[in-house]
């Protein structure tokens, strides 16, 4: 169980593709049935986990594109007046 509640542990050192495909496992596995009302809870909880580290990859790769963007308008705007 390492890692998997502290926001500094495993989750910070996953990948975004590396936390999805194990959100996915987590997901079939939900989905499947047949584990115990413990384990289930244990498996929601780390696709939440999970599901927030994807959510940060996001969000971080969504500000890189808006920067990248507001760059590149602000260069197309300064040639103009020049």
């Amino acid at each position: 169980m390492t890692g998997k509640t502290e926001t500094g542990g495993t989750e910070a050192t996953l990948s975004y593709e590396q936390a999805r495909d194990e959100l996915i496992e987590v997901v079939r596995r939900l989905e499947a049935g047949g584990t115990s009302l413990e384990d289930s809870l244990a498996l929601w909880e780390r696709g939440e986990e999970l599901a927030k580290v994807c959510r940060r990859w996001l969000e971080g790769a969504r500000a890189r594109l808006d920067a990248a963007l507001a760059e590149e308008e602000e260069e197309e705007g300064g040639e103009g007046s020049e």
